[in-house]
C-alpha cells in the first residue's frame, strides 16, 4: 500500500509538472513568437499609427511610436525611425530580440559585432606606419585598427541582426541617413518581458529608451521607479571597471560621463576612419553572396556559429526592380525577400516585402496565413481596408507616407493608390510569409468550383463564373477604366 501511494505521489507530482511545462510550451507559437495575456489580440478598431515621440540627439533624432497602442502589442513589435545627419554616429546598442531595418534614404556605414567572428578587416602595421609617418604615433596605435565586417548601406537596403548583436550606424553621405526599424519583441529568443528595451554601449541615452512602453513599465512609472539614462557602462563601479578593462580612472569617468546634449547620434568631429573596401569591391562581394545564398535551402544543416552567422550577409536590397516577384506594367511591382533570399532571416524568423503600386493600382485583397504584418507607408497615399473574422471593416482609411498599419495574421486586407501612387514595405513576422489572395488568379476564388461558389454565396452559376473570372491578373490589379482615386 506505502509502495502504491508513494507512485501515485511521483505520478501526480509528473503530471503537475508536465502541465506546468505544456503550458509554458502553448505560450510559443509554431513560428517562434511568445503569446502572453498582455498581448492577446481584443481588436475592434485599427489605427493609423504616427510617432508619438522624438527625441533629439546632437546630429539627428530618433521618433518612436507607441508601443501602448493595442494595434502593435497585438503584433507583440515596436516600430523606431533614426534620422542621422551628415556626421552623425548612431552609437553602438543592443537589444533582447531580433530586429530588421529599411534604409528609408541616404546612405553609410553600418557594423555589426557578432560573438565568437574574427576581426577579418585590418590594417596591417606595416600599412598603419607608411599611411601617417608624418604623425608621431603611440605604440599601440602602431598596431593599426581590426574590427569586424563594416557594410556599406544605401537606400533600399534591409539590414537583419540577429538577437543581442551590437550595432552601429554611419552617416558618411550629404544628406540626412533615415533608417526605420522594427523590433520583434514577441520573437522567442526575448526571455524578459514584453518591455521594448535597448542597450546602448555609448553616447548617453536618453530615459525614453528604457523600456516604458507596456502596461508593465506604466505600472513602474506610476509607483516611481526612474531610470538614469545612461549607457550600459555608466553603472559598474569605477574601480572594477578600470580593473577589468586596465584604464585609468580618468578614461573610466569620460565612458560613464552622461552628456544629455548629445543623446544617441552624436556628431563626429574628427575624420572618421574604418577598414572597409572600395565601392566597387564591395558590390562584386555582395553579388557573389547573394549568389551563393540562392542556394540555401531554409531549415538544413549548419556547423555551427561560423556559417550560420559569421559568413552569412546581413543585408539585400530590395529596390531593384529586376528582382520583382510579380511585375505588372499597369499595375507595379511587389519584392520579397525571405530566408531562401536572405538567409539569416530564418534565424530571426522575420521576413520583408515591398510593394510599389502606380496611380489608381490596386493590391489584391488577401490574408497573411502565417504572420502579421506591420506595414510602413514610404511614399505617395491611398486606402486601406481591413477586416476581421467576424466580417467587420476594423480599418478604413487613406494613409499617406511615414504612417504604420499594422494587420494581424488572418485579417483579410485590401490597398488601392491614390492618383500620386502607393510605395509601402511590410515587415512579416515569419522567415518564410506568404499571403492567399482572395482574387486573382492563384487566389481562392479561381481555385474553387463554380458550384462551390454559388451555392455558398447563393447566387447563379453565370453569377459564380463572373465572380470566379472578374479579374485574371496575379496579386497586382491594374485599374479599370471607371476607377477613381478611392
Amino acid at each position: 500500500m506505502a509502495t502504491y501511494s508513494c507512485l501515485l505521489s511521483v505520478t501526480l507530482s509528473f503530471l503537475v509538472l508536465f502541465s506546468s511545462c505544456s503550458a509554458q510550451i502553448s505560450q510559443v507559437t509554431s513560428r517562434g513568437r511568445q503569446q502572453s495575456t498582455q498581448t492577446q489580440c481584443n481588436i475592434q478598431n485599427l489605427n493609423t499609427l504616427e510617432p508619438q515621440q522624438r527625441i533629439e540627439s546632437e546630429a539627428g533624432h530618433t521618433d518612436l511610436w507607441d508601443q501602448n497602442s493595442e494595434d502593435l502589442q497585438c503584433a507583440n513589435v515596436a516600430v523606431i525611425r533614426h534620422t542621422i545627419q551628415n556626421r552623425g554616429l548612431l552609437v553602438p546598442s543592443y537589444i533582447n530580440y531580433p530586429q530588421m531595418m529599411y534604409v528609408l534614404q541616404g546612405e553609410g556605414l553600418h557594423g555589426a559585432s557578432i560573438p565568437g567572428c574574427p576581426e577579418t578587416f585590418q590594417y596591417s602595421q606595416q600599412q598603419s606606419q607608411s599611411q601617417s609617418q608624418s604623425r608621431s604615433r603611440s605604440r599601440s596605435q602602431d598596431r593599426g585598427d581590426e574590427h569586424q565586417k563594416v557594410r556599406r548601406i544605401r537606400e533600399g537596403d534591409v539590414i537583419a541582426l540577429p538577437t543581442g548583436i551590437a550595432h552601429w550606424i554611419y552617416n558618411n553621405g550629404q544628406s540626412n541617413l533615415v533608417v526605420v526599424s522594427l523590433h520583434d519583441i514577441g520573437n522567442a529568443d526575448n526571455q524578459l518581458d514584453q518591455l521594448f528595451r535597448k542597450f546602448f554601449l555609448g553616447g548617453s541615452p536618453q530615459q525614453e529608451f528604457q523600456g516604458q512602453s507596456r502596461q508593465q513599465g506604466r505600472q513602474q512609472g506610476q509607483q516611481g521607479q526612474e531610470q538614469s539614462g545612461g549607457n550600459v557602462f555608466s553603472g559598474f563601479n569605477q574601480d572594477l571597471l578600470a580593473e577589468a578593462l586596465n584604464i585609468d580612472r580618468e578614461l573610466v569617468n569620460k565612458l560613464q560621463r552622461n552628456d544629455r546634449q548629445r543623446g544617441v547620434i552624436v556628431r563626429v568631429q574628427d575624420e572618421f576612419q574604418v577598414v572597409a573596401p572600395h565601392r566597387r569591391e564591395q558590390q562584386e562581394r555582395e553579388e557573389q553572396e547573394q549568389e551563393q545564398e540562392k542556394w540555401h535551402q531554409p531549415g538544413g544543416g549548419s556547423n555551427g556559429l561560423e556559417e550560420t552567422l559569421c559568413t552569412l550577409s546581413l543585408k539585400h536590397n530590395i529596390n531593384k526592380p529586376s528582382l520583382a516577384d510579380v511585375f505588372n506594367p499597369r499595375a507595379g511591382r511587389s519584392t520579397s525577400i525571405n530566408a531562401y533570399v536572405l538567409p539569416i532571416l530564418e534565424n530571426l524568423q522575420l521576413s520583408i516585402n515591398k510593394v510599389v503600386l502606380y496611380k489608381n493600382a490596386i493590391y489584391a485583397p488577401h490574408w497573411n496565413p502565417k504572420s502579421h504584418s506591420i506595414m510602413y507607408i514610404i511614399r505617395g497615399s491611398g486606402r486601406i481596408q481591413i477586416v476581421s473574422q467576424r466580417g467587420d471593416a476594423v480599418f478604413d482609411d487613406n494613409v499617406k507616407e511615414g504612417q504604420v498599419v499594422v494587420v494581424p495574421q488572418g485579417f483579410a486586407v485590401v490597398q488601392k493608390a491614390g492618383n500620386s501612387g502607393l510605395e509601402w514595405i511590410s515587415f512579416k513576422t515569419h522567415p518564410l510569409a506568404k499571403i492567399s489572395q482572395l482574387a486573382g488568379r492563384r487566389s481562392f476564388l479561381t481555385s474553387t468550383p463554380v458550384d462551390v461558389l454559388a451555392n455558398a454565396f447563393g447566387v447563379s452559376r453565370e453569377d459564380a463564373r463572373r465572380l470566379k473570372n472578374g479579374r485574371r491578373e496575379i496579386t497586382l490589379f491594374s485599374p479599370l477604366q471607371s476607377s477613381s482615386e478611392y
